[in-house]
């Protein structure tokens, strides 16, 4: 996913046990709607003009695509393997989609109805996201230890990277110069410069750091089985703080006026909302069983 912060105030949750996409007014704190999607819904990621949410169906296994003004289901993927990250190419509107069982990642039409072609990348491909451009994909791979770096045009992967152990999430900066993977088993968050191509430095975590999100010049990441937000300085790479949110903090996101962090607790069934200034949990809203909000989950 790419760190471009939300339009507005509303999350959109996968909650993988209850089988919905949850629909939550974050100024409010409520649940405002639901969409029944089975398969045990995890990953998110939203068209370029935000009106369709593609969710991905590790148990269908399939894609979902759902119109979000009528809140419906209205198309439904067949795809081999284990879906589960997603991103969508900001210019062409194409999606991709990460097999966790598979060394590959599948591009489909921007309607959702045709799977056009395949990637081969590293193992267990996890966290996906797209340079503002549209001409770069970035894809984590758990089991690889790498990023793979694949040109869109081509459909082809260019390089591995090396980052740490297990990497599950990656984030891009607004302007895609640089990337954040989460490392699972390593703790930590390595920090890539895209242009060089090559891994800039580490930055220590909480226990099972899964999604890495930006607000102004810092970085927050969720500790699975901490239970915390690891808060570090993107510019000197050092740790700021540790929040206390939910149990099994997954899907991570900044609000688009960059003031706020919603993070979606798996465990606890909650979203925390985080004061992006003050570093406190402002607000804990209840959301049905299983929240993972992996990818881009606000709007």
């Amino acid at each position: 996913m790419i760190a471009t912060p939300a339009r507005a105030d509303e999350a959109l949750v996968t909650a993988q046990g209850a089988n919905v996409l949850t629909i939550v007014d974050l100024d409010a704190g409520n649940v405002v709607g639901q969409v029944a999607i089975d398969g045990a819904p995890a990953g998110i990621a939203l068209s370029p003009d935000r009106k369709t949410a593609y969710v991905t169906r590790p148990e269908g296994p399939s894609l979902a695509v759902v119109d979000l003004a009528a809140r419906t289901v209205t198309a439904t993927l067949p795809l081999p393997g284990g879906p589960l990250g997603i991103a969508v190419n900001p210019k062409s509107g194409a999606v991709y989609v990460a097999d966790w069982y598979g060394s590959r990642i599948f591009v489909v039409s921007p309607d959702g109805s045709k799977l056009e072609t395949e990637i081969q990348v590293g193992a267990s491909p996890s966290g996906i996201a797209v340079t503002p451009d549209g001409a770069t994909i970035l894809v984590a791979n758990r089991e690889g230890d790498s990023v793979s770096l694949i040109d869109a045009a081509t459909a082809t992967e260019t390089l591995k990277i090396p980052v740490g152990h297990h990497p599950f999430g990656i984030t891009l900066d607004e302007t895609g110069a640089r990337a954040y993977t989460a490392n699972v088993i390593s703790n930590d968050v390595s920090v890539i410069d895209v242009a060089a191509r090559r891994e800039l430095g580490r930055v220590t975590t909480g226990e099972r750091p899964y999604v890495v999100a930006l607000a102004g010049n810092r970085g927050f990441v969720t500790d699975q089985y901490s239970g915390t937000v690891t808060v570090f300085n993107l510019q000197s790479l050092t740790n700021v703080a540790a929040i206390e949110v939910g149990d099994h903090p997954e899907g991570i996101a900044a609000t688009r006026d960059g003031r706020s962090l919603v993070v979606a607790n798996w465990g606890s069934n909650t979203l925390s909302v985080i004061d992006a200034t003050t570093l406190k949990v402002t607000k804990d809203i209840t959301v049905p069983d299983g929240p993972r909000a992996f990818g881009d989950f606000l709007r």
